[in-house]
């Protein structure tokens, strides 16, 4: 069933988290960092951090319903949009790296999911008063990440071959930026708040082919030599998911007050 508050959502999470864990499943990895953003999300709400605490709960139940359905429907056999599709594929190669695991839950989450859930969540009520709400779940989201980086270079020893920080052009982070997809998925949010019915409907199914494109690009980069790298980095990445899923969702989560965050 649907989520309904925020806590529902935690302990959604949780059982994704645990059901991986016992199934050895990489589709936990993705699940133990969006654990950690959606409590940071509770806590910014119970610390009266957001401008509507009630609006923020509904737009992250809303944000996260989405997330937990595909996972659902995946494991029942059935076919969630293209963009988590192409994510949990990948979850059943081993030769996926957790970084790319990680870029294909937040493109498909924050490309498509967000700005669904921005439009659901404002109703009938002009789309803009959203803004800051929206930006303060990426603002979290590219925090954690970063954090979650950290613990990601101890799982993945060879990782800084990719040249994640020194801007190299064949990097798979050069196709996934949070900037860019958070721009992206609000301009999303704006097409998408002026369609109804059959339009509203079809706007959403050409955003998830055009990111199922840029998903099935992080999934299978282009170039011998990326593509050799990566195979090299995996050779000395941790193989257990049940052991990468217990580092993820018991890194140390630094904590990010929203209040810092700089209006729109």
């Amino acid at each position: 069933m649907a989520a309904h508050t925020i806590n529902e959502v935690i302990r959604q999470l949780e059982d994704i988290i645990t059901t991986s864990t016992d199934t050895n499943s990489r589709l936990g990895f993705f699940a133990a960092l969006y654990h950690k953003v959606t409590v940071r999300v509770q806590e910014g709400i119970l610390n009266n951090e957001f401008e509507d605490g009630p609006r923020m709960e509904k737009l992250d139940v809303t944000f996260a319903n989405r997330y937990i359905e595909a996972v659902r429907q995946y494991k029942n056999g059935q076919t969630p949009t293209g963009s988590w599709l192409v994510a949990f594929e990948g979850a059943e190669q081993s030769s996926v790296l957790v970084l790319q695991h990680l870029l294909l839950g937040m493109n498909a989450h924050i490309n498509l999911d967000l700005g669904i859930a921005a439009v659901e969540t404002s109703g009938a009520q002009d789309i803009r008063l959203i803004r800051r709400d929206f930006n303060a779940i990426n603002d979290i989201l590219g925090a954690l990440t970063g954090e979650v980086l950290t613990e990601i270079n101890r799982i993945s020893p060879f990782l800084s071959l990719l040249g994640l920080n020194a801007g190299n052009n064949e990097s798979i982070l050069i196709q996934f930026s949070l900037t860019n997809a958070r721009d992206g998925a609000w301009r999303f949010a704006e097409e998408l708040s002026e369609k109804k019915g059959a339009d509203y409907t079809a706007c959403i199914a050409a955003r998830d082919t055009s990111i199922r494109k840029l998903a099935v690009g992080l999934l299978q980069p282009a170039g011998k030599l990326i593509k050799f790298t990566m195979w090299i980095i995996r050779l000395f990445e941790w193989k257990s998911p049940r052991r990468i899923i217990q580092a993820l969702y018991t890194a140390k989560r630094a904590y990010i007050r929203v209040s810092a965050l700089p209006a729109v």
